[in-house]
């Protein structure tokens, strides 16, 4: 994990450059907008907007020498991220990235003509924001943060890990065609595994926590967290209450996992923002959203945390434990 020193010293530019970097000195200095829904100290945005930057290098795109970046810190609020996206539109910088529907829906209400790349949209295509995966249309292109049958495989996960799961609770965004699809494809899965599905609906912490708290009163119950704003600020809560209530529980992505969630299958985050900066370059060197595809994700892991399992008193199937990514101590 970098450190964020060495995060500012890379924003800044670096001390090597690449070949097509120098060729490109000569020219105007480009501008790329980033909008992302997270505090800007946060060590995730950090070393996301960090792999994105390295990416960005070997094509020769070099901060502080021929590429300039204007970002904005949204930190799940929602009037902030509005408020963002029409501070980044009348920019008017070269292309915009963002991240999550929840940025990328107030950035395409706020221009329809700036380049916008995404990563981590779940349904681009339903909520609205692109034509056909295939072919984007309008300004925007990116890639998707999954597609709704993970949701069953997360209840096989959650399965695989508690044998003996007969409930479990669902925390989603009742509000986005993400939570709605993503709860459908559980509850698609949940008669063959003999589980019961109940919703919990992300609203504010209050009500995370009696909800959490009212169902965990019987053995043998579960949790899943699907992808949300909501969720994303609220990490190191939904985790410690899981653990406090000793609930096994599946999380939407890696970040969940390091901060003591339980277990996650899901794409490799970072390598979403290294394969946006190809499409940023792709733009930057005059190509069109319009005709670049929507891409799926090609990498997926299972992460799992011991030290969480031996705290909420949980042995975790060695098989399981075999085919893991990544176990973390």
């Amino acid at each position: 994990m970098i450190r964020r020193r060495e995060f500012i010293t890379l924003l800044g530019g670096a001390a090597a450059w690449p070949l097509a970097a120098r060729a490109q000195e000569a020219g105007r200095v480009r501008r790329i907008g980033v909008l992302l829904n997270l505090r800007s100290d946060d060590p995730d945005a950090i070393n996301r907007i960090t792999a994105f930057v390295q990416a960005l290098q070997p094509l020769g795109w070099i901060v502080g020498r021929n590429l300039r970046i204007e970002y904005r810190w949204s930190a799940g609020d929602a009037a902030a991220v509005r408020k963002h996206a029409e501070e980044l539109a009348a920019l008017a910088p070269d292309v915009i990235l963002t991240s999550g529907a929840p940025s990328l829906t107030p950035m395409l209400q706020a221009t329809r003509s700036v380049p916008i790349v995404f990563v981590l949209v779940a349904d681009p295509v339903g909520a609205g924001l692109v034509e056909s995966l295939a072919h984007p249309g309008g300004n925007a292109t990116g890639f998707l943060a999954l597609e709704y049958a993970i949701g069953g495989k997360w209840l096989e996960l959650l399965k695989d890990i508690a044998p003996s799961l007969r409930r479990t609770a669902v925390i989603r965004d009742s509000a986005t065609s993400v939570g709605i699809g993503l709860f459908g494809a559980i509850q698609s899965a949940a008669p063959s595994l003999g589980v019961e599905i109940s919703p919990v609906n992300t609203r504010d912490e209050g009500e995370i926590e009696r909800a959490i708290a009212t169902f965990a009163r019987t053995a043998n119950d579960g949790l899943i967290v699907t992808p949300s704003g909501f969720g994303n600020v609220h990490v190191d809560l939904i985790t410690a209450l899981a653990t406090r209530h000793k609930l096994p529980a599946v999380y939407p992505g890696r970040e969940w996992v390091a901060a003591g969630g339980l277990a996650t299958y899901a794409p490799d985050i970072l390598g979403q923002f290294r394969r946006a900066a190809g499409y940023v370059d792709r733009i930057l060197k005059g190509e069109k959203p319009a005709d670049l595809p929507v891409q799926a994700p090609t990498k997926y892991e299972t992460v799992i945390n011991l030290k969480t399992a031996r705290a909420i008193g949980l042995t975790v199937p060695p098989s399981l434990l075999a085919r893991a990514d990544e176990v973390i101590e």
